[in-house]
């Protein structure tokens, strides 16, 4: 099994309007983390047909709830018909799509949330880019900066790309099912459509398609 799916158009794609020209201007996924606050800036100060203004720095779309004690610090985007619960964190340069669920006690910072995305509990995303309708379990955490603060790197198969980049969390391809409690290293890449077993500590880059088994051993199988 050697699927080094790592390039965006190959993770993902952008059904989200305003994210297009951002998104089809980007060859690796990790490039769009140092983009994301200026872009939210941008959309803020000219805003898409539909969204209305909380503050100077962040709007949000038609159809969108979001619960009185939910914290929200800009710049920050929030898509078309999402749900803020109760007591979620958005700590700026966040970005997400169209009806997103963004719950209770979760946490964001520097990432974006395409179309459908679920992050329901007690989650934490930061600098991470999640694709369409991706889902974190309750508990699952993406971890952003190596023990030794050494710049985060991409390992896919036998080859390692290098991202530059101090803090990096998760890359998830559309439609990733991500397990409660799991904890995605810095770097990690999920491809398209996998798995990740609940209680998984997952590293480097998970093909498409496949699941990530968690137990006595890490094990990564094709879909069948």
């Amino acid at each position: 099994m050697n699927k080094k799916c790592v390039k965006l158009s190959e993770l993902m794609s952008c059904n989200t309007p305003y994210l297009k020209e951002l998104f089809d201007g980007t060859e690796y996924p990790w490039q769009l983390l140092g983009l994301i606050k200026d872009t939210a800036k941008k959309l803020c100060e000219n805003m898409p047909e539909g969204f209305r203004k909380l503050s100077d720095d962040v709007i949000v779309g038609k159809d969108t709830v979001i619960y009185d004690s939910a914290v929200i610090e800009g710049p920050a985007v929030i898509g078309e018909k999402c749900i803020v619960r109760p007591g979620a964190f958005i700590r700026g340069a966040v970005i997400t799509g169209t009806g997103c669920v963004i719950g209770n006690s979760t946490e964001l910072k520097n990432c974006i949330l395409l179309n459908g995305v679920q992050v329901p509990h007690y989650n934490y995303v930061g600098d991470s880019v999640l694709g369409y309708k991706a889902h974190m379990g309750a508990g699952a955490v993406t971890s952003n900066v190596k023990s030794d603060r050494t710049l985060v790197s991409v390992r896919a198969g036998d080859e390692v790309l290098e991202t530059r980049l101090k803090k990096m969390g998760a890359i998830l391809g559309d439609r990733v099912e991500v397990g409660c409690n799991s904890v995605l290293n810095p770097g990690t890449v999920v491809g398209a459509d996998s798995n990740i077993y609940p209680l998984s500590s997952v590293r480097g880059t998970v093909p498409p398609r496949c699941i990530l088994k968690s137990g006595k051993g890490t094990e990564i199988v094709e879909k069948q």
